[in-house]
């Protein structure tokens, strides 16, 4: 019997706050995962389901993409990864007579929690223009529209397809080969949004954008340095590999603006230690940097370096860097320009405190920097991680055991969609190859990134959008903005497992595809299918899900796209030189068929359907990591000259972080608290250190607006407004807040994006906040 979904909204005012907490994980964490399960799935459905999250015949998980270690454990899985199959595999369900109750203008006044609570989408559904309900639809019917709305585009160039970080390998190289062949490459995707800067640094300065270490390295390194991260929320998994490499003797260096339970003290539920003797402490040093001040730490580390090398020698890896790196005299010179007093304002520390983290990197035997959004969503984050790079490069810290990058990816297959070709800006290697495998001419001129295809689409210039997951409304920056250029669009299409923010703001004709997810199995063409995803660490493996699928109306991502690639290219007779040609039903009946054509157009797939046989994982070529090789245009790991860059905060504002709660993962809400921070029952908060909330006439609880600030080119001053926001004394630097988003998404502008990548800068948001009429205002709890 289906699970009765929640009949309203988030109440703010049952918001209550508490004392944050000093550990992550532990016992808590089990009951509240099992508590979710118990409300989404029952207690038979649950122990199934979980048994085979992240196992070698089992699914992978819908979460995160950190990797697994080749010995699992039974429950080989976290926290947040069981809320996440949970949502999935709920036994709630939306169907035609849900859509006829409730109208698109009501579903649009609901929030994220409430449209995620409802349940699986069930059949495929559309709304024409004019219509205020969506009904149901044949899927016939559904793929006519949209092959007819793009065989008859002015220019492919009109259209956008969009992806999250979930989408397995065989359906994302299916959707890439579906754009190409209608010839665009309009394949924005989440990575515009979280990691963007990470590959753009990584690819100029090593030769290639992902990371460069395996799990045994983090096991293996002598130090770690977690900057920008919070893995109790955001990759709890990752907790278990940083307490292995303590009880190995690694030193844990923990960077970032906020004290986070996580990396603290870890109390893993899996060992004595953990359940019953209070666990490991993680971090042996946290450095509170101000927003945006990374990269004066990392000149800071590179400066203390440099210094003790001129002072006792011994400290840089000379062979490595004469054999394998270009332009350091430039770094050198401009490291020696900068003073520790610029350094200390730019980081908000003191040069004792940069000199500390310094003398742990000159003395560490093998160095592994770990990062995630918190350096990569400002103006300068392209240019700070280069510095983290060249640090990296001072001693060798590149290509040998226990050392490297290591840029912690999000969503669960986000770094295998960029591998199967979901980027804007391909290589010509890659299109050379995807031309000679399916006998067309894939287009070369660039496509648009995510906050391109927003100005596109604002500015009239979409007649269709698609979107292969996700929930595009609410993961974009500057909300009104992205709501409005939705209306604009002729036509929206949303592949989906579950209702979200998407689905009520629409093109003028829309189109819901309900899907199946990881947990579900798939039996196409008399057999069971499977996919494979590749983890954040360059790993390839298998998924396949077991449960039986909330409708018989269901198809997978590869079978839509099969049939949509043949529903566009053999209609009438189509098919030319830029037109691909494939057997479609074959490979929809058929997902090794698909793995096949892949094996020969991205390197490092060879074998492919051999090497996942059994649960097995295999490991992409990755130059840096396997034999110093760098693929720059100098063929050379690169040193840059990055200057100091810094958000500067004007007279009377803060600098805004947008961030997630504990009970959320992206834009999908699992629940109302944010129990390690001390959060219950509501999401309008905002983090300010007391000393501000004081100075700025506000106390404890006061309700405010927040308003932010951003200069535009032209020199006005453009502003976004939040409203109703309960101020939440805590321990951040001085001038530096937080709030959750995607509620804060709004104060994002879409012209605010980081240099070369583009990202929107979510934790650089000048803001000022505005006392709110309390009677207006939902009262909270203390």
């Amino acid at each position: 019997m289906a699970k009765k979904p929640p009949a309203s909204d988030i109440d703010e005012s049952r918001l209550r706050v508490s004392d944050r907490k000093s550990t992550a994980v532990g016992i808590p964490a089990v009951l509240h995962a099992l508590q979710i399960s118990q409300q989404q799935m029952g207690t038979v459905r649950s122990l199934r389901t979980l048994s085979r999250v992240n196992q070698k015949d089992g699914f992978d998980c819908p979460g995160c993409a950190w990797p697994e270690e080749d010995k699992r454990h039974l429950a080989e899985f976290c926290e947040n990864g069981a809320k996440a199959v949970a949502e999935e595999a709920t036994v709630r369900r939306v169907g035609s007579d849900f859509f006829a109750d409730h109208s698109i203008a009501e579903l649009r006044a609901h929030d994220d929690w409430w449209l995620g609570q409802q349940g699986r989408l069930t059949e495929p559904v559309y709304r024409e223009e004019g219509d205020t309900h969506y009904r149901p639809v044949s899927w016939d019917a559904a793929l006519k529209l949209i092959s007819d709305a793009l065989r008859t585009l002015d220019d492919p160039d009109r259209a956008v397809f969009y992806t999250s970080g979930r989408t397995s390998n065989e359906a994302a190289f299916l959707y890439q080969l579906l754009v190409r062949g209608i010839g665009t490459n309009n394949l924005p995707d989440c990575s515009n949004m979280c990691h963007e800067s990470s590959g753009s640094a990584l690819t100029e300065t090593i030769g290639i954008g992902k990371g460069t270490v395996s799990l045994e390295d983090i096991h293996q390194a002598d130090l770690l340095i977690v900057a920008g991260q919070n893995p109790g929320t955001n990759h709890p998994r990752m907790l278990s590999a940083l307490e292995k490499a303590k009880h190995r003797g690694a030193r844990i260096i923990a960077i970032n603006p906020l004290p986070e339970a996580g990396l603290l003290r870890f109390e893993n539920p899996q060992t004595v230690r953990g359940a019953l003797l209070g666990g490991t402490a993680i971090a042996d040093d946290f450095v509170q940097v101000r927003l945006g001040g990374d990269q004066a730490l990392f000149h800071g580390i590179a400066k203390h370096l440099l210094e003790a090398e001129n002072t006792t020698g011994g400290v840089l890896d000379h062979e490595f860097i004469a054999a394998h790196t270009s332009g350091i005299d430039a770094f050198r010179a401009l490291i020696d320009d900068v003073s520790w007093a610029d350094l200390e304002v730019a980081s908000g520390l003191t040069e004792d405190e940069i000199r500390r983290v310094g003398e742990a990197v000159r003395t560490s035997r093998a160095t592994i920097v770990c990062w995630a959004m918190g350096l990569t969503q400002h103006k300068h984050s392209v240019a700070t991680l280069r510095d983290v790079v060249n640090v990296l490069l001072l001693q060798g810290n590149i290509g040998r055991p226990g050392a490297g990058v290591c840029p912690v990816r999000g969503h669960s297959n986000v770094q295998g969609d960029r591998t199967m070709g979901i980027y804007e800006k391909p290589s010509e290697d890659f299109l050379r190859a995807l031309g000679e495998e399916f006998s067309f001419s894939p287009p070369r001129e660039h496509g648009y990134d995510t906050v391109e295809a927003i100005r596109a689409m604002r500015d009239g210039r979409v007649d269709v959008f698609m979107c292969m997951g996700g929930n595009f409304v609410s993961a974009t920056p500057d909300t009104g903005v992205v709501e409005e250029a939705m209306t604009r669009v002729g036509l929206t299409v949303q592949v989906s497992t579950k209702l979200n923010r998407s689905h009520a703001v629409t093109g003028r004709r829309a189109l819901i595809l309900p899907t199946l997810g990881r947990t579900d199995g798939d039996r196409r063409g008399g057999r069971d299918q499977r996919v494979t995803v590749e983890d954040s660490m360059g790993a390839v493996h298998a998924s396949r899900g077991r449960l039986a699928p909330p409708s018989k109306e269901l198809l997978s991502e590869v079978a839509i796209l099969a049939r949509l690639c043949a529903a566009v290219f053999e209609a009438d007779g189509a098919g030319s030189e830029v037109t691909p040609r494939a057997d479609w039903a074959a490979m929809e009946s058929d997902y090794a068929l698909i793995r096949a054509h892949i094996a020969k157009v991205v390197p490092g797939f060879e074998r492919y359907e051999e090497r996942i046989q059994k649960g097995r994982s295999f490991f992409l070529p990755n130059g840096p990591r396997d034999a110093r090789r760098f693929a720059t245009v100098d063929g050379k790991a690169r040193f840059t000259a990055n200057r100091l860059e810094y958000p500067r905060i004007p007279p009377g504002r803060l600098l805004l972080q947008t961030l997630r709660s504990h009970d959320q993962y992206n834009t999908t809400i699992y629940g109302k608290d944010d129990r390690y921070r001390g959060v219950y029952g509501g999401r309008r908060i905002v983090l300010i250190h007391p000393e501000d909330v004081a100075e700025m006439g506000f106390a404890d609880g006061d309700m405010v607006d927040l308003v932010s600030e951003w200069t535009a080119p032209d020199g006005s001053v453009r502003e976004r407004r939040a409203e109703a926001f309960r101020i939440v004394p805590y321990a951040t630097p001085r001038r530096n807040a937080a709030a959750y988003y995607p509620e804060t998404n709004v104060l994002v502008p879409l012209e605010s994006v980081a240099d070369v990548s583009n990202t929107p800068t979510s934790k650089s948001v000048v803001v000022r906040l505005e006392a709110r009429d309390q009677a207006s205002s939902p009262t909270p709890s203390s």
